[in-house]
Protein backbone atom coordinates (compact mmCIF):
# COMPACT_ATOMS: atom_id res chain seq x y z
CA UNK A 1 0.00 0.00 0.00
CA UNK A 2 2.84 2.36 0.88
CA UNK A 3 4.45 1.62 -2.48
CA UNK A 4 1.21 2.50 -4.29
CA UNK A 5 0.88 5.78 -2.42
CA UNK A 6 4.54 6.56 -3.12
CA UNK A 7 4.05 5.92 -6.84
CA UNK A 8 0.96 8.10 -6.95
CA UNK A 9 2.79 10.95 -5.24
CA UNK A 10 5.75 10.53 -7.57
CA UNK A 11 3.46 10.66 -10.62
CA UNK A 12 1.79 13.81 -9.31
CA UNK A 13 5.15 15.50 -8.73
CA UNK A 14 6.42 14.53 -12.17
CA UNK A 15 3.16 15.68 -13.75
CA UNK A 16 3.35 19.01 -12.01
CA UNK A 17 6.98 19.35 -13.08
CA UNK A 18 6.09 18.65 -16.71
CA UNK A 19 3.20 21.10 -16.63
CA UNK A 20 5.50 23.66 -15.10
CA UNK A 21 8.04 23.11 -17.84
CA UNK A 22 5.33 23.43 -20.48
CA UNK A 23 4.01 26.59 -18.86
CA UNK A 24 7.50 28.06 -18.79
CA UNK A 25 7.92 27.35 -22.49
CA UNK A 26 4.66 29.07 -23.27
CA UNK A 27 5.44 31.92 -20.94
CA UNK A 28 8.82 32.26 -22.65
CA UNK A 29 7.22 33.23 -25.95
CA UNK A 30 7.10 36.99 -26.32
CA UNK A 31 3.73 37.86 -27.83
CA UNK A 32 3.94 41.22 -29.55
CA UNK A 33 0.61 42.93 -30.11
CA UNK A 34 0.43 44.74 -33.48
CA UNK A 35 -1.97 47.21 -35.13
CA UNK A 36 -2.21 48.79 -38.58
CA UNK A 37 -3.48 52.24 -39.54
CA UNK A 38 -5.93 50.69 -42.02
CA UNK A 39 -8.07 47.53 -41.57
CA UNK A 40 -6.45 44.09 -41.85
CA UNK A 41 -8.63 43.17 -44.85
CA UNK A 42 -7.64 46.30 -46.79
CA UNK A 43 -5.99 45.44 -50.15
CA UNK A 44 -3.02 47.61 -49.23
CA UNK A 45 -2.36 45.32 -46.23
CA UNK A 46 -1.94 42.19 -48.34
CA UNK A 47 1.81 41.88 -47.78
CA UNK A 48 1.71 42.67 -44.05
CA UNK A 49 0.20 39.21 -43.60
CA UNK A 50 3.20 37.73 -45.43
CA UNK A 51 5.72 39.53 -43.22
CA UNK A 52 3.92 38.64 -39.99
CA UNK A 53 3.62 34.97 -40.98
CA UNK A 54 7.31 34.77 -41.88
CA UNK A 55 8.40 36.30 -38.61
CA UNK A 56 6.13 33.96 -36.65
CA UNK A 57 7.26 30.90 -38.61
CA UNK A 58 10.99 31.63 -38.65
CA UNK A 59 11.46 32.99 -35.15
CA UNK A 60 10.31 29.76 -33.55
CA UNK A 61 9.18 30.12 -29.95
CA UNK A 62 11.09 33.36 -29.37
CA UNK A 63 8.34 35.77 -30.43
CA UNK A 64 4.88 35.73 -31.93
CA UNK A 65 3.29 38.78 -33.52
CA UNK A 66 -0.43 39.03 -32.80
CA UNK A 67 -1.88 41.49 -35.34
CA UNK A 68 -5.07 42.36 -33.50
CA UNK A 69 -6.55 44.81 -36.03
CA UNK A 70 -6.51 48.29 -37.44
CA UNK A 71 -7.93 51.71 -36.56
CA UNK A 72 -10.95 50.10 -34.92
CA UNK A 73 -8.55 48.96 -32.18
CA UNK A 74 -6.46 52.14 -31.91
CA UNK A 75 -7.02 55.18 -34.20
CA UNK A 76 -4.22 55.54 -36.75
CA UNK A 77 -2.99 58.88 -35.45
CA UNK A 78 -2.73 57.45 -31.90
CA UNK A 79 -0.79 54.31 -32.82
CA UNK A 80 2.72 55.75 -32.64
CA UNK A 81 2.13 57.04 -29.12
CA UNK A 82 0.62 53.68 -28.14
CA UNK A 83 3.80 52.06 -29.48
CA UNK A 84 6.03 54.41 -27.48
CA UNK A 85 4.06 53.59 -24.32
CA UNK A 86 4.31 49.86 -25.08
CA UNK A 87 0.52 49.50 -25.23
CA UNK A 88 1.26 47.73 -28.51
CA UNK A 89 4.66 46.49 -29.56
CA UNK A 90 4.45 46.69 -33.39
CA UNK A 91 2.63 49.09 -35.71
CA UNK A 92 2.23 49.38 -39.47
CA UNK A 93 1.92 53.12 -39.83
CA UNK A 94 2.78 56.01 -42.21
CA UNK A 95 5.29 58.62 -41.13
CA UNK A 96 2.75 61.38 -41.79
CA UNK A 97 0.69 60.05 -38.87
CA UNK A 98 3.47 60.70 -36.35
CA UNK A 99 5.10 63.70 -38.03
CA UNK A 100 4.68 65.88 -34.88
CA UNK A 101 7.07 63.46 -33.12
CA UNK A 102 9.50 63.19 -36.03
CA UNK A 103 8.97 65.61 -38.95
CA UNK A 104 11.99 64.28 -40.83
CA UNK A 105 10.10 61.01 -41.33
CA UNK A 106 8.27 62.64 -44.23
CA UNK A 107 11.53 62.49 -46.18
CA UNK A 108 10.66 58.86 -46.98
CA UNK A 109 8.15 60.14 -49.54
CA UNK A 110 10.89 62.23 -51.16
CA UNK A 111 13.42 59.45 -51.65
CA UNK A 112 14.54 58.75 -55.21
CA UNK A 113 16.32 55.55 -54.21
CA UNK A 114 15.25 51.93 -54.17
CA UNK A 115 14.86 50.30 -50.77
CA UNK A 116 17.97 48.24 -51.48
CA UNK A 117 19.93 51.44 -52.15
CA UNK A 118 18.59 53.02 -48.97
CA UNK A 119 19.93 50.06 -46.95
CA UNK A 120 23.56 50.57 -47.98
CA UNK A 121 25.75 51.03 -44.85
CA UNK A 122 25.65 54.61 -43.61
CA UNK A 123 22.74 55.42 -45.91
CA UNK A 124 19.16 56.57 -45.52
CA UNK A 125 17.99 53.42 -43.73
CA UNK A 126 20.67 53.63 -41.04
CA UNK A 127 20.02 57.35 -40.61
CA UNK A 128 16.30 56.77 -40.12
CA UNK A 129 16.91 53.93 -37.66
CA UNK A 130 18.84 56.36 -35.45
CA UNK A 131 16.25 59.13 -35.82
CA UNK A 132 13.46 56.75 -34.80
CA UNK A 133 15.44 55.59 -31.78
CA UNK A 134 15.33 59.18 -30.50
CA UNK A 135 11.56 58.81 -30.05
CA UNK A 136 11.66 55.29 -28.61
CA UNK A 137 10.87 53.43 -31.83
CA UNK A 138 12.77 50.88 -33.92
CA UNK A 139 12.36 51.28 -37.69
CA UNK A 140 12.45 47.82 -39.28
CA UNK A 141 11.30 48.17 -42.88
CA UNK A 142 8.57 49.07 -45.39
CA UNK A 143 5.42 47.08 -46.14
CA UNK A 144 3.79 48.89 -49.09
CA UNK A 145 4.49 50.09 -52.61
CA UNK A 146 1.75 52.09 -54.31
CA UNK A 147 2.15 55.62 -55.78
CA UNK A 148 -0.32 58.39 -54.97
CA UNK A 149 -2.70 60.06 -57.43
CA UNK A 150 -5.29 62.81 -57.33
CA UNK A 151 -8.82 61.99 -58.51
CA UNK A 152 -11.39 64.63 -59.47
CA UNK A 153 -15.05 64.63 -60.45
CA UNK A 154 -14.59 66.68 -63.62
CA UNK A 155 -12.26 66.94 -66.57
CA UNK A 156 -9.34 69.32 -66.10
CA UNK A 157 -6.83 70.28 -68.76
CA UNK A 158 -4.13 72.06 -66.82
CA UNK A 159 -2.77 72.75 -63.36
CA UNK A 160 -4.69 76.04 -63.35
CA UNK A 161 -7.96 74.10 -63.50
CA UNK A 162 -7.17 72.57 -60.10
CA UNK A 163 -7.47 75.89 -58.31
CA UNK A 164 -10.54 76.15 -56.12
CA UNK A 165 -11.36 72.43 -56.16
CA UNK A 166 -12.41 71.09 -52.77
CA UNK A 167 -10.31 68.02 -52.08
CA UNK A 168 -10.53 65.45 -49.35
CA UNK A 169 -7.12 65.79 -47.79
CA UNK A 170 -4.77 63.80 -45.59
CA UNK A 171 -1.65 64.65 -43.64
CA UNK A 172 0.63 63.53 -46.46
CA UNK A 173 -0.61 65.76 -49.28
CA UNK A 174 -2.29 68.61 -47.48
CA UNK A 175 0.59 71.02 -48.22
CA UNK A 176 0.73 69.99 -51.87
CA UNK A 177 -2.98 70.71 -52.37
CA UNK A 178 -2.61 74.17 -50.89
CA UNK A 179 0.39 74.83 -53.12
CA UNK A 180 -1.74 74.00 -56.18
CA UNK A 181 -4.55 76.30 -55.04
CA UNK A 182 -6.92 73.54 -53.98
CA UNK A 183 -9.09 73.74 -50.88
CA UNK A 184 -8.23 70.87 -48.50
CA UNK A 185 -11.25 69.45 -46.68
CA UNK A 186 -10.91 67.04 -43.75
CA UNK A 187 -13.25 64.07 -44.14
CA UNK A 188 -13.11 60.88 -42.08
CA UNK A 189 -12.26 57.75 -44.04
CA UNK A 190 -15.70 56.19 -43.55
CA UNK A 191 -17.44 59.34 -44.78
CA UNK A 192 -15.55 59.86 -48.05
CA UNK A 193 -18.13 58.10 -50.25
CA UNK A 194 -20.95 60.25 -48.86
CA UNK A 195 -18.85 63.41 -49.24
CA UNK A 196 -18.24 62.61 -52.91
CA UNK A 197 -21.86 61.62 -53.50
CA UNK A 198 -23.18 64.87 -52.03
CA UNK A 199 -20.59 67.06 -53.71
CA UNK A 200 -19.05 68.17 -50.45
CA UNK A 201 -15.67 67.47 -52.06
CA UNK A 202 -14.65 67.48 -55.72
CA UNK A 203 -12.00 64.81 -55.38
CA UNK A 204 -9.41 63.17 -53.20
CA UNK A 205 -5.85 61.94 -53.04
CA UNK A 206 -5.07 58.26 -52.50
CA UNK A 207 -2.83 55.48 -53.70
CA UNK A 208 -3.94 53.24 -56.59
CA UNK A 209 -5.53 50.36 -54.70
CA UNK A 210 -8.70 50.79 -52.69
CA UNK A 211 -10.91 53.55 -54.16
CA UNK A 212 -12.53 51.26 -56.75
CA UNK A 213 -13.48 48.73 -54.05
CA UNK A 214 -15.08 51.38 -51.86
CA UNK A 215 -17.18 52.91 -54.64
CA UNK A 216 -15.40 56.27 -54.52
CA UNK A 217 -14.83 56.24 -58.29
CA UNK A 218 -18.56 56.14 -58.98
CA UNK A 219 -18.63 59.88 -58.33
CA UNK A 220 -15.02 60.62 -59.28
CA UNK A 221 -14.21 59.28 -62.73
CA UNK A 222 -11.10 61.31 -63.57
CA UNK A 223 -7.60 60.51 -62.39
CA UNK A 224 -4.67 62.86 -62.89
CA UNK A 225 -2.14 60.44 -64.31
CA UNK A 226 0.89 61.99 -62.67
CA UNK A 227 2.07 59.71 -59.85
CA UNK A 228 3.74 61.32 -56.84
CA UNK A 229 5.32 60.13 -53.59
CA UNK A 230 6.13 56.84 -55.31
CA UNK A 231 8.31 55.78 -52.38
CA UNK A 232 5.70 54.90 -49.76
CA UNK A 233 6.15 56.15 -46.20
CA UNK A 234 4.35 53.18 -44.61
CA UNK A 235 6.73 51.52 -42.16
CA UNK A 236 7.10 48.47 -39.93
CA UNK A 237 7.86 49.87 -36.47
CA UNK A 238 8.58 48.25 -33.10
CA UNK A 239 8.83 49.59 -29.57
CA UNK A 240 12.54 50.26 -29.03
CA UNK A 241 12.76 48.67 -25.56
CA UNK A 242 11.05 45.55 -26.85
CA UNK A 243 13.50 45.40 -29.76
CA UNK A 244 16.51 45.92 -27.51
CA UNK A 245 15.36 43.10 -25.24
CA UNK A 246 15.21 40.60 -28.10
CA UNK A 247 18.08 38.18 -28.51
CA UNK A 248 20.58 39.38 -31.13
CA UNK A 249 19.87 36.27 -33.21
CA UNK A 250 16.17 37.15 -33.32
CA UNK A 251 16.93 40.76 -34.24
CA UNK A 252 19.13 39.53 -37.08
CA UNK A 253 16.45 37.07 -38.18
CA UNK A 254 13.78 39.80 -38.35
CA UNK A 255 16.16 42.06 -40.25
CA UNK A 256 17.02 39.30 -42.72
CA UNK A 257 13.34 38.45 -43.23
CA UNK A 258 12.58 42.11 -43.94
CA UNK A 259 15.46 42.62 -46.37
CA UNK A 260 14.25 39.64 -48.42
CA UNK A 261 10.61 40.67 -48.03
CA UNK A 262 10.87 44.23 -49.40
CA UNK A 263 11.71 43.44 -53.06
CA UNK A 264 9.10 40.66 -53.08
CA UNK A 265 6.58 43.13 -51.67
CA UNK A 266 7.37 45.67 -54.41
CA UNK A 267 7.04 42.98 -57.11
CA UNK A 268 3.67 41.88 -55.70
CA UNK A 269 2.26 45.39 -55.73
CA UNK A 270 3.53 46.17 -59.22
CA UNK A 271 1.51 43.20 -60.52
CA UNK A 272 -1.51 44.26 -58.47
CA UNK A 273 -1.25 47.82 -59.79
CA UNK A 274 -1.14 46.64 -63.41
CA UNK A 275 -4.38 44.70 -62.83
CA UNK A 276 -5.96 47.70 -61.13
CA UNK A 277 -5.19 50.00 -64.06
CA UNK A 278 -6.92 47.52 -66.40
CA UNK A 279 -9.86 47.58 -64.04
CA UNK A 280 -9.89 51.39 -64.17
CA UNK A 281 -10.09 51.23 -67.97
CA UNK A 282 -12.97 48.76 -67.79
CA UNK A 283 -14.78 51.08 -65.38
CA UNK A 284 -14.38 54.00 -67.77
CA UNK A 285 -12.05 56.00 -65.54
CA UNK A 286 -10.54 58.81 -67.61
CA UNK A 287 -6.80 59.42 -67.37
CA UNK A 288 -5.76 63.06 -67.47
CA UNK A 289 -2.30 63.82 -68.83
CA UNK A 290 -0.74 67.22 -68.29
CA UNK A 291 1.70 68.96 -70.60
CA UNK A 292 5.39 68.55 -69.67
CA UNK A 293 5.36 72.06 -68.25
CA UNK A 294 2.27 71.47 -66.11
CA UNK A 295 3.58 68.08 -65.03
CA UNK A 296 6.70 69.81 -63.71
CA UNK A 297 4.58 72.41 -61.87
CA UNK A 298 2.48 69.62 -60.38
CA UNK A 299 5.45 67.56 -59.17
CA UNK A 300 7.32 70.64 -57.96
CA UNK A 301 4.29 71.42 -55.81
CA UNK A 302 4.22 67.88 -54.42
CA UNK A 303 7.90 67.60 -53.58
CA UNK A 304 8.73 71.27 -53.12
CA UNK A 305 6.01 71.85 -50.54
CA UNK A 306 7.31 68.99 -48.43
CA UNK A 307 10.93 70.14 -48.63
CA UNK A 308 9.75 73.63 -47.63
CA UNK A 309 7.99 72.14 -44.62
CA UNK A 310 11.13 70.26 -43.61
CA UNK A 311 13.17 73.45 -44.01
CA UNK A 312 10.90 75.06 -41.42
CA UNK A 313 10.79 72.15 -38.96
CA UNK A 314 14.23 70.50 -39.22
CA UNK A 315 16.42 72.90 -41.24
CA UNK A 316 19.65 71.42 -39.89
CA UNK A 317 18.72 67.98 -41.26
CA UNK A 318 17.66 68.99 -44.76
CA UNK A 319 21.13 68.92 -46.41
CA UNK A 320 21.72 65.41 -45.03
CA UNK A 321 18.23 64.25 -46.00
CA UNK A 322 18.66 65.49 -49.56
CA UNK A 323 22.00 63.73 -49.89
CA UNK A 324 20.73 60.44 -48.40
CA UNK A 325 17.56 60.38 -50.54
CA UNK A 326 19.32 61.07 -53.84
CA UNK A 327 17.95 64.60 -54.24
Amino acid sequence: MKKVIFCLILCMVLGAFCLGMQGSAIAGVKVLKAVSFIPKDHPLCAMIHVWVNRVNDQCGDAIKIDWVGGPEVIPGFDQAEALRKNTVQVIFNPTAYYAPLMPEGNAFSLSKLTMEEERKPGGFYDFMVERHKRIGIMFIGTWLYDPFYLRVNRSVKSVKDLKGLKMRTAALYDKMMKKLGMIPVTVKFGEIYTALERGLVDGFGWSTLGPADWGWLKHCKYIIDVPFYTRQNTLILMNLDVWNNLDKKIQDKITDITIKFEPEMVAYFKKALAKEWKRYDEMGIKRIKFSPQDTKIFLDAAYGSMWEDLEKKVPDLVPTLKKLTGN
